[in-house]
């Protein structure tokens, strides 16, 4: 099949704040040079922004050094963080911990509540405006390589398969975008950067990756339950102290509170449902009061990395780079992840354009990750890299440990911890852990998935390829079903996996309903034998978030 093949300079995949960030860089530093460069960036999403799903409580620092007049330029910072609140929870009680006691991690003193996707769409606005070629709705499929081995650039996915592969009426090839430098950055776990990782063996000589799945919720609430800038986090119920999870409540401007739930993925109860957990955290009393005559306006759930400085794989490769969540830029300790990635984007920028004025083409950018060991971002994730590490030894441990390495320490502790088990393989036989019964949704605080993901607009043709894709069909019903009682059906944030029986109840198999997907990634994540692959469907396909 013959593709039409577009040349610019720099392409970038993804357009999420690392991406844009890269972008604005680039055309900047053409700019205070009079050179011209072509940078191309694609988006899977039907607009910038509408996959983006994020707390969020952001960090100014990296903005104000890529824009310094953001706030001049009507950036969408409005809601100054006002007051910090952190919360132990019991199942019926809660204990305020109190500020002083906090890390410094905690405190958000000069930062601010934002629907990151808003953030996104305004970074667009300014790239747009610099000459950057913006395509939305068109996702990176493929990964090109040149006659050298260096990575070329990216191919669209093809438009108008049929579910059988073959071409329908309508049918349109993805086009080829030919690079001197290809930017990654299409958040969490992303298809492309997978198989860079595997290919060029990034990952070689550092921790696995650990990850997180996020789910939030958008509410109105009545005014007078409403503070602008507050921000609650807690820990505790309703996980039990071995797993790691918390929640948070933020209220922006409007009257509107995003209210979420993070679980770590190497959890080892395989009964355990990140969904169902976060609709029992909304009907303790401590996080109910907020939301009480409120009314759910959007949902969304997206994976996360929380492995640190110690999962970084390497950044850098023949003809391109890995830059903010597709490399892993995230500082869980902080629960931030967007200044980090627009660092990072920020600094593959400056690496390339050097390159790029220097005349060279498609090798390594290694003044990237060794500014990135110079920088600010690099010492705030070392100071945070025993983090995670320490909270997989259970709440009340953790904390404390964590607690003396930041306070006592100051994050310079002698010591760095590592995490050695891949999330996916850490869930236990289902015959060995405790059954969980979630309470029914009461339809006012907590809700069933099917309702959620409606409020996500969430649209999938389904006369196409399935994008949940399995390596052996066999799999999901002689491992998953007999071992771990199909988790698949219950670490899915959106319906998409369910085991069907026939009439005798004799034959199960499994159903995939990908028109749910929300492109969370949990699945390629979790899943105990890494059987199933995410690849991206048609572009422009998927979740619709509005202000997430």
């Amino acid at each position: 099949m013959q593709r039409e093949a577009m040349e610019f300079d720099v392409v970038i995949v993804g357009g999420g704040p690392a991406g844009l960030a890269s972008a604005i860089r680039l055309k900047q530093l053409a700019a205070e040079k009079g050179v011209e460069i072509g940078v191309c960036l694609i988006e899977k999403g039907a607009e910038i922004g509408a996959h983006i799903l994020s707390g969020a409580v952001m960090d100014p620092r990296a903005l104000s050094e890529l824009l310094p007049n953001w706030q001049a330029d009507g950036a969408p910072l409005n809601a100054p963080v006002c007051e910090d609140r952190f919360f132990i929870l019991s199942e019926t009680g809660a204990t305020k911990v109190p500020n002083r006691l906090l890390p410094q991690c905690f405190h958000n003193e000069g930062n601010y509540v934002i629907s990151l996707g808003n953030v996104c769409r305004w970074l667009g606005e300014q790239a747009e405006a610099l000459g950057i070629e913006i395509y939305p709705g068109f996702a990176g499929a493929e990964v090109l390589f040149d006659e050298h081995g260096a990575v070329m650039g990216v191919a669209t996915g093809d438009m108008g398969r049929q579910c059988d592969g073959s071409a329908g009426a309508n049918f349109q090839p993805g086009m080829e975008l030919h690079a001197k430098y290809t930017f990654f950055a299409e958040g969490c776990r992303g298809h492309l950067g997978k198989q860079l990782q595997a290919h060029f063996k990034l990952n070689d000589g550092v921790d696995p990756q650990t990850y997180g799945i996020g789910l939030k919720e958008l509410w109105e609430i009545p005014a007078e339950q409403h503070q602008l800038g507050l921000v609650v986090h807690s820990g505790g119920w309703p996980m039990d102290p071995a797993t790691y999870g918390g929640g948070f409540l933020y209220h922006l401007e409007n009257n509107q509170v995003a209210v979420g739930f993070v679980v770590g993925l190497g959890y080892q109860n395989p009964q355990l449902s990140p969904y169902e957990e976060f609709q029992r955290y909304k009907t303790h009393p401590e996080i109910r009061q907020f939301l009480a005559g409120g009314k759910r306006i959007a949902y969304g759930a997206r994976a996360l990395t929380a492995g640190g400085l110690q999962s970084l794989p390497k950044l850098t490769f023949p003809g391109g780079v890995l830059v903010g969540d597709d490399a892993g830029f995230l500082n869980a300790a902080r629960i931030k992840g967007s200044h980090c990635a627009i660092k990072s984007g920020a600094l593959a920028a400056e690496a390339c354009f050097a390159a790029l004025s220097g005349e060279r083409q498609r090798d390594e950018l290694t003044a990237y990750p060794a500014a990135f060991k110079q920088s600010w971002l690099y010492q705030e994730l070392h100071q945070a890299r025993n983090f995670k590490p320490w909270m997989s030894k259970g709440l009340k441990l953790g904390s404390l440990m964590f607690g003396i390495d930041q306070l006592v320490f100051r994050g310079k502790a002698p010591w760095t911890l590592h995490t050695r088990t891949p999330d996916h393989a850490k869930l236990q036989p289902a015959a060995d852990c405790p059954k969980i019964d979630y309470p029914k949704p009461d339809g006012v605080l907590s809700f069933d998935r099917l309702s959620s993901v409606f409020l996500s607009s969430t649209n999938h043709e389904e006369d196409q390829p399935c994008h949940l894709q399995l390596k052996d069909a066999g799999v999901p019903i002689n491992i998953n079903l007999a071992t771990y009682d199909a988790p698949e059906q219950r670490y899915c944030p959106a319906g998409v996996y369910e085991i069907v029986r026939d009439e005798s109840g004799a034959k199960p198999r499994l159903q995939i309903n990908a028109q749910n997907c929300v492109h969370c990634k949990t699945c390629d994540i979790k899943d105990p034998t890494q059987n199933i692959i995410w690849v991206v469907p048609q572009g422009g396909e998927g979740p619709t978030y509005p202000n997430m």
